[in-house]
């Protein structure tokens, strides 16, 4: 089939957008129809870039079933690419006013306790913090001191119900240190609306609740640049706590989708520079800054590593790869919503704000700007084992614990093991990872 020709599935003659909806309503002529208009504004085909764009801006209807919903948030951001690149310079003119709504998604600034409501609407994020807190709850025992670094997407929202756990399992509970990476410039969603510094004294409170005493320290530092200032700050503590005699401090890496926004080999590659290393002490070509980041926590010899993420690939260089991979990996959120948020509901605009986010950034932007470079399970396998950890088990116990809180959501979601690690499912489909390492 010529790239330019529209696929046979999806039928042609159609004039009404109530015609349109009903004949390219099916998922899969609605991802044709995106990847051939992806491969129009590649080549500046300015005719055919239009007319696919003015069926889509009919069947893609932002308020419309889940497909429509998915498909309308890829015009937003292919419009948005084209405008960025010059390129079909007159697709905004022809696609209308209508159009326009496609464009008008803010990102919403949660308080605390709208993001921790946020958090619990669906298994995503809760799936990681359920087995995390239990391997990290097992690899601690015996420690009196708890150092966690928590780099996590979701602002801490995992702590309070760690240290519940700590709370419920000791009669004399351990010192816990709380280390974040803060850093001013992020806007990657959910956005909260107080600082790290606040939200600090809010979880030293809640800790001191539980009878837990909580040391909470902020550590500015970027994904930008493979958190170095951060690896230097834990660098410094390790050599004075390993001084000291009779130290027994537990150092636990809790890394909740947070690490795929360190740059990856496809943005070295592409930017074509060593400005990357910064303080790392050392450059090597065939290492990115994701590997270079893991092979530098390795060196300060934690007690365990918790890995959790999205299982997708979107680290693709070509823009109609990049767009498959997140058609068919992002149906997975809008699907769910239908299940639990009604149409029209604050936390559904705010949570399909957050999925339209991703989707600009991976199909509208490239280079440094680009950073939703998520990678498959077996890509962050092979990085983990190449830095020297070993993959444990997560226990029965956590498997338990994963399957209690799933029972509290739609049906559709389920669990598997796969190797020593476990995989959050929808519908049979991958979604999220969970896994434990230990320094090999």
């Amino acid at each position: 089939m010529n790239q330019n020709e529209v696929p046979s599935p999806c039928p042609t003659g159609l004039t009404t957008p109530k015609a349109l909806s009903s004949s390219f309503g099916d998922a899969n002529c609605m991802e044709q129809l995106l990847v051939h208009c992806a491969n129009a504004i590649e080549t500046n085909d300015v005719t055919l870039a239009q007319q696919i764009l003015w069926v889509l801006n009919n069947i893609a209807l932002s308020d419309g079933d889940s497909n429509q919903r998915l498909a309308s948030s890829f015009l937003r951001a292919l419009t948005i690419r084209a405008a960025k690149t010059g390129s079909c310079k007159m697709l905004e003119a022809m696609m209308g006013e209508e159009s326009h709504s496609h464009l008008a998604i803010g990102t919403h600034k949660f308080s605390v306790i709208e993001l921790a409501n946020f958090v619990d609407l669906t298994p995503w994020h809760r799936f990681g913090f359920t087995a995390a807190n239990t391997a990290i709850l097992e690899a601690c025992e015996g420690f009196s001191v708890i150092h966690i670094v928590d780099l996590s997407l979701t602002h801490c929202m995992q702590i309070p119900t760690l240290i519940d756990a700590i709370a419920s399992r000791h009669e004399v509970p351990p010192l816990i240190k709380l280390t974040v990476a803060g850093d001013n410039r992020r806007d990657i969603p959910p956005v909260l609306d107080l600082s790290y510094d606040e939200l600090g004294a809010k979880l030293v409170n809640f800790a001191r609740s539980r009878n837990v005493i909580m040391e909470f320290r902020v550590v500015h530092s970027s994904y930008t640049d493979g958190f170095a200032s951060l690896i230097e700050h834990l660098k410094v503590q390790h050599l004075f706590y390993a001084s000291e005699v009779g130290a027994s401090e537990a150092l636990v890496i809790n890394c909740h989708m947070m690490l795929h926004y360190i740059p990856d080999e496809t943005l070295t590659h592409d930017m074509d520079t060593n400005s990357y290393v910064y303080d790392y002490g050392y450059h090597s070509s065939t290492l990115s800054l994701r590997s270079l980041f893991l092979k530098e926590l390795r060196s300060l010899d934690p007690t365990i590593v918790i890995l959790v993420d999205e299982d997708a690939d979107l680290t693709s260089k070509n823009l109609v790869c990049r767009l498959r991979s997140a058609f068919n990996y992002l149906w997975i959120p809008y699907d769910t919503m239908d299940t639990f948020l009604p149409r029209g509901s604050k936390q559904r605009q705010w949570y399909e704000a957050d999925i339209c986010w991703k989707i600009e950034n991976v199909i509208a932007h490239e280079g440094l700007q680009r950073v939703e470079r998520v990678e498959p399970k077996s890509m962050w396998e092979q990085r983990m084992r190449s830095a020297n950890y070993h993959g444990v088990p997560i226990s029965e116990d956590s498997v338990s614990e994963v399957k209690a809180m799933l029972d509290e959501h739609a049906a559709g979601w389920g669990l598997k093991k796969e190797d020593e690690h476990i995989v959050l499912t929808w519908k049979g489909h991958n979604v999220v990872f969970a896994s434990a390492w230990l320094p090999a």
